[in-house]
């Protein structure tokens, strides 16, 4: 088969790691992340990262970029990261698949990220000097849908909504809108991608599922163990069940209530099932990308059979 660049996409819980490795053990293929909270050191249980037997075994790229704490790492350093690391698999004739659970990441990678307005400093420290609470009140009164979706206390993404519509004279949502409706356009012609699509019921089932293992195998004492080197930053403390771990744990000066814990992991529950249908979503655009397979999965579905259905689809894509 020709040198092709695997894109696997899929929700959450939705097995799309495990594809990745029957791939990568049959191809010869190599990994790269397509996940904006594997980036970030030390968060291993609640990203379900790869386990050190499995980086032994294939080798993972565009992980562990960062400290947990460090606030700024963006889908564009990201971008030239992962770019950096296709070409290197080509180069030396392995099979690069990208895996992720970033839509926006998944949306870079196959067709570049739009020219933003360059960080404006004056700009940037007029705004330090304002409370929280006003600058959400701010962009609430020019971009309502912005402010909608971005927590009062989210400064980094409020500022840069404010910058990019002091800049260029378009809200954030208005140019996040015309991204969004825009056909995928990929910018790469050896693209294979590979949609995993689950029914509602049987997706959420797996999402509770990994909830109730990142809690047996210490997500808890994971999140401790962050908070004692020093707070994590606005982008790491938003992944699904570290939020909910950092409200639980407090201060870290007395042991987090059992209650406190339960109702972390249902409340985790509930936002990565609510992740995984904006996926679902997101999803939509990518199906028309060629060539490619779409394949329904159930509780029946293996990964072996997924590795066979996808082999056999490169295949008769190369044939053409």
């Amino acid at each position: 088969m020709s040198p092709r660049v695997i894109v696997i996409l899929g929700p959450t819980a939705g097995g799309k790691s495990d594809l990745a490795m029957g791939l990568a053990r049959q191809l010869g293929g190599e990994l790269v992340s397509a996940d904006s909270m594997q980036v970030y050191r030390g968060m291993d249980i609640g990203t379900a990262k790869p386990t050190a037997a499995e980086r032994a075994e294939i080798p993972h790229h565009a992980i562990d970029l960062v400290d947990a704490g460090e606030e700024g790492f963006t889908v564009a350093q990201w971008l030239v990261i992962a770019d950096a690391a296709v070409e290197d698999i080509l180069a030396r004739g392995k099979t690069p698949i990208v895996v992720g659970g970033t839509n926006l990441y998944i949306r870079a990678f196959l067709e570049g990220l739009d020219e933003a307005p360059a960080a404006d400093p004056a700009f940037r420290a007029e705004l330090a000097q304002i409370e929280s609470a006003e600058l959400h009140a701010r962009l609430a009164a020019s971009d309502p849908v912005a402010a909608a979706r971005l927590h009062p206390n989210d400064r980094r993404r409020i500022t840069r909504a404010l910058e990019i519509a002091h800049t260029t004279g378009d809200t954030a949502t208005t140019r996040r809108t015309t991204w969004d409706d825009a056909g995928v356009t990929p910018r790469r012609n050896d693209l294979f991608t590979v949609i995993l699509d689950w029914p509602v019921e049987a997706i959420n089932r797996r999402i509770n599922a990994r909830v109730r293992r990142m809690f047996d195998e210490g997500i808890v004492e994971e999140v401790a163990a962050l908070l004692r080197r020093g707070p994590l930053c606005a982008q790491a403390r938003a992944a699904c069940g570290y939020e909910e771990l950092v409200q639980a744990i407090g201060d870290g000066t007395r042991p987090p209530r059992a209650r406190d814990l339960d109702d972390a992991a249902e409340s985790t529950k509930i936002r990565s099932r609510r992740l995984a249908k904006q996926q679902r979503t997101w999803l939509k655009r990518f199906r028309a990308l060629k060539p490619g397979v779409s394949i329904d999965c159930d509780e029946h579905t293996t990964v072996e059979s997924l590795v066979a259905r996808v082999v056999e689809r490169l295949a008769q894509a190369d044939l053409r």
